[in-house]
């Protein structure tokens, strides 16, 4: 085991992977630590959605993962209430279906490419930091860092070392799990309904297999209960008319899903990102695109701080920015949940009725879809860039793949060794500094680009400019 590091992330599931990649990318020495000794081939998440596929697109991962998955661009809810995806202003107007391991594996690969240290079989038991670093105690070894982060999950470790609560409560008990085979799979990639007593919903895996989340209101079992595959058929065929020929189950599990946030998500040189700082219903499958969006935002951020550059309070609007996210993410799932749960007849119908019609206004589609996708969620101050047309048949998320700002500049100019100058292929486009993260930092003319400059980058940027050459620095 090593003894020191500039930054551990505990926790080696999407979260922590995408993380470790943009840091060492950035030429930061880091180190994730990986409770479980060997990489598990099941998975809970299956969809991603636009923005993260964006996110995944400025890392270079995005199209080999869309090439491998199934789209689906209506997202059925339950009956006929459906979020139409089709419309979203992105180069992935859908959700990508894909197992979760495929994710953890592009990233993994990345990560470990760039030069990330992966550990397995690390167990974090104990965390005390001080104003230099914070030491793990790491299976009774200490190991040293100048920045922890916790990706380690609903049960976090690290979280529970810092004294942080995670309020909240249990939305919906004994969800069943199955991965199963099928001898007549739904038409539509996704299939999805429920009926006041049960839902069920069935996404493909791409290879033969495929996923049932299904859940009886009738029979409420413990997590720990045993669960047969009659009893997913069963309430399979009450909720969608048909178990599809179910033949064969992989595997078979119960969880329970709650919704809980931590009140903070930084406590000193610790960060808390995905599901040890979120947790929610999985309707909308928000979960863990909204873990690999916490660590797009704070990779970058960590990145130039540990580099030096960071301008004063960077690190501290990992929180201000995510928070509110996270809690957003908590209310949408939740009121689908909800929704799916209406008991009545009479509910059912008002549900699909009103509901319907209200998705069908250009407004509430668009927030909705927006909400969901991700594609709809900006920062104060910071709204998402869209993927700009540049000069050479090049777009503003390929210019991303430096993990650095983006100046996109209708003049030439230098803005020194931490940005990408890109020039746009749309005349009149405006001067538009874009963060490392795909937000705007800045949009204007060019008498205000040194400011824009000097505020996101940090007094610095100036002797960077002059060491690349730029005139009248």
């Amino acid at each position: 085991m090593l003894k020191q590091t500039t930054v551990a992330i505990v926790g080696a599931g999407p979260t922590g992977l995408l993380l470790a990649g943009d840091l060492a990318h950035a030429g930061v020495d880091v180190t994730v630590l990986e409770r479980r000794g060997t990489e598990s081939n099941l998975t809970r998440a299956f969809g991603v959605h636009a923005r993260t596929l964006e996110h995944l697109d400025a890392r270079d991962l995005a199209d080999d993962l869309v090439a491998g998955g199934a789209r689906v661009e209506h997202l059925r809810l339950f009956d006929h209430l459906q979020v139409d995806l089709s419309r979203l202003p992105s180069r992935f107007p859908f959700l990508l279906i894909t197992p979760q391991y495929n994710v953890e594996a592009a990233l993994e690969r990345r990560a470990v490419a760039a030069g990330a240290r992966l550990v397995r079989g690390a167990e974090v038991t104990a965390l005390r930091q001080d104003a230099e670093g914070v030491d793990l105690t790491v299976d009774g070894a200490t190991v040293r860092a100048e920045y922890v982060v916790g990706a380690d999950g609903v049960h976090s470790v690290v979280r529970e070392a810092l004294g942080l609560p995670f309020p909240g409560r249990s939305v919906l008990k004994s969800i069943m799990l199955a991965d199963v085979r099928l001898s007549r799979p739904p038409e539509n990639a996704l299939a999805v309904n429920a009926v006041g007593d049960a839902f069920a919903f069935i996404a493909p895996f791409g290879d033969g297999w495929h996923r049932i989340f299904a859940w009886d209101r009738l029979h409420q079992a413990p997590d720990t209960a045993p669960l047969a595959l009659d009893d997913i058929r069963d309430v399979t065929r009450r909720a969608l008319g048909t178990d599809y020929g179910l033949e064969e189950a992989r595997w078979l599990s119960r969880f329970h899903s709650d919704e809980r946030q931590a009140p903070h998500y930084r406590a000193g040189r610790v960060f808390l990102a995905g599901d040890a700082a979120h947790v929610h219903s999985p309707a909308g499958g928000q979960g863990m695109n909204t873990g690999l969006q916490d660590a797009a935002n704070l990779g970058w951020k960590l990145a130039a701080a540990v580099r030096g550059w960071a301008p004063d309070g960077l690190l501290d609007t990992y929180e201000s920015e995510r928070h509110p996210v996270g809690r957003l993410v908590l209310r949408s799932s939740g009121a689908i949940i909800r929704m799916a749960m209406v008991r009545s007849r009479a509910g059912r119908f008002t549900r699909n009725t009103v509901g319907g019609a209200a998705f069908r206004l250009p407004v509430v589609a668009r927030k909705v879809s927006g909400t969901i996708s991700g594609l709809g969620i900006d920062y104060p101050g910071a709204p998402r860039a869209a993927d700009l047309p540049l000069a050479g048949s090049r777009r503003l998320y390929e210019e991303l793949r430096a993990g650095k700002y983006v100046l996109v500049a209708p003049e030439s100019t230098d803005a020194g060794d931490r940005v990408v100058v890109a020039s746009p292929q749309k005349p009149g486009t405006p001067w538009t500094l874009v963060r490392p993260d795909g937000h705007v930092a800045w949009s204007g003319d060019r008498a205000g680009l040194d400011a824009a400059l000097t505020g996101s980058l940090g007094g610095g940027w100036h002797a960077s400019a002059r060491r690349t050459g730029a005139p009248g620095r």
